[in-house]
């Protein structure tokens, strides 16, 4: 008898949860609409500042945010019964990395954990046996364990408590770089947790209603022109209610609450070339890597890409030319100019890709999916194409 192919990840879960979860797997998941919904009514129910001051309004409203918490703990239970699985911790980062990004702490998984499977037996009834709820239960405390592991070393990294990740910086400058795309410069004292930002990181911004609520959106962070400062670029949303509020009421001088830099700093070190590319606003992540590269005399290769709908909305275009000037290796930039940007990727499948590259993307969801799925056809591995995404459908990632 041939020996069986074990998973990497099946290890983690007992002998008697692994084949529950491969036997119940596909009945959760055709059930995770009505979970999700449920569950969210619980956690707000047991908690109702979580909906006010926590979560996406917009997100709540189209429904993608009640698919996001079901959802991830279904791809989580599909990790640890697939073969040739990444290794959990490399796939939960993402999650992790936003979470710190809002001050997520163990007391969060407690609250969420009741709801949801109180929310699960609710929707599966007697199908939900004292087997499978501690089947499932092992899924989740996996999961958890996980995010809290790595979201308390980022709340050590840059020596703040768990979960106390929020602070005051000031505007310092404001300016307008393309039609409805605003640039804020912030500033702080030395003992600021942003003096910890490195290139390729974001920030939460934190906004305040007259009805006491907030609102959270995520911002890629770039580094000042002055030591202490820190700059990042909002692009005004139809009907979006926090980056109309930051461009039309933050001016120099308010207090801008913030959070501790979190996400992956790039570039990661490699000998390949590297490739820059975006769209919209999501060129501010192309000023943070030229930054640190042109600091710290990097000589590869860098290849920089840009779709927009005219030259005029390439906001930053001057600031990465002058980048680019200034670096040490061999440069080049392409700008392509589409009246439908979503349309205008398809020209990318003309565009030179160098296998070897590592690709860094942002911009929008959309975008950096079809261009990752190009990249990929192309010839470059996908380990090596990297972004950060802020749906919270797609914090596990892109297929």
């Amino acid at each position: 008898m041939s020996e069986a192919v074990v998973a990497p990840n099946s290890s983690l879960l007992s002998p008697a949860s692994l084949p529950i979860i491969e036997a119940t797997l596909p009945v959760v998941g055709e059930h995770l609409g009505q979970i999700s919904s449920i569950f969210y009514r619980n956690l707000f129910e047991s908690l109702p500042t979580l909906e006010k001051d926590l979560f996406n309004e917009t997100n709540q409203e189209s429904g993608e945010q009640q698919k996001a918490l079901a959802g991830a703990i279904a791809a989580f239970a599909t990790l640890l019964v697939t073969e040739d699985a990444p290794p959990v911790d490399h796939v939960m980062s993402r999650i992790a990395a936003k979470h710190a990004s809002l001050g997520i702490t163990a007391v969060h998984y407690d609250l969420v954990h009741r709801a949801l499977f109180k929310a699960i037996v609710e929707v599966l009834g007697a199908a939900v046996t004292a087997e499978v709820a501690a089947a499932w239960d092992e899924v989740y405390w996996l999961m958890a364990n996980s995010l809290m592991k790595q979201e308390a070393a980022m709340y050590e990294k840059v020596g703040v408590p768990s979960g106390q990740i929020w602070n005051a910086l000031t505007v310092v400058g404001r300016r307008e770089i393309a039609p409805g795309e605003w640039t804020f410069t912030l500033s702080g004292d030395e003992q600021s947790p942003m003096n910890q930002f490195e290139a390729g990181q974001y920030i939460s911004v934190s906004v305040i209603y007259e009805d006491g609520s907030r609102q959270i959106r995520q911002y890629t962070v770039m580094a000042g022109e002055d030591p202490g400062t820190w700059e990042f670029t909002v692009a005004a949303v139809p009907g979006g209610r926090v980056s109309n509020k930051l461009i039309a009421e933050v001016g120099v001088g308010y207090p801008l609450i913030v959070s501790i830099p979190a996400g992956t700093p790039y570039p990661i070190p490699s000998d390949g070339p590297i490739v820059l590319g975006s769209s919209g606003v999501g060129s501010s992540l192309t000023v943070a890597v030229l930054q640190k590269m042109v600091a710290d005399r990097d000589t590869r290769p860098v290849h920089v890409f840009h779709v927009d709908t005219d030259e005029g909305s390439f906001g930053h275009h001057g600031r990465i030319q002058q980048l680019l000037d200034a670096y040490a290796g061999q440069t080049s930039l392409d700008a392509f100019y589409v009246a439908d940007v979503e349309k205008g990727i398809e020209m990318l499948r003309k565009y030179d890709w160098d296998a070897k590259a590592d690709v860094y993307l942002c911009g929008s969801q959309q975008f950096m999916r079809q261009v990752r799925r190009i990249a990929v056809v192309k010839g470059v591995r996908p380990d090596c194409i990297h972004y950060e995404v802020f749906a919270p459908d797609s914090w596990l990632g892109f297929d």
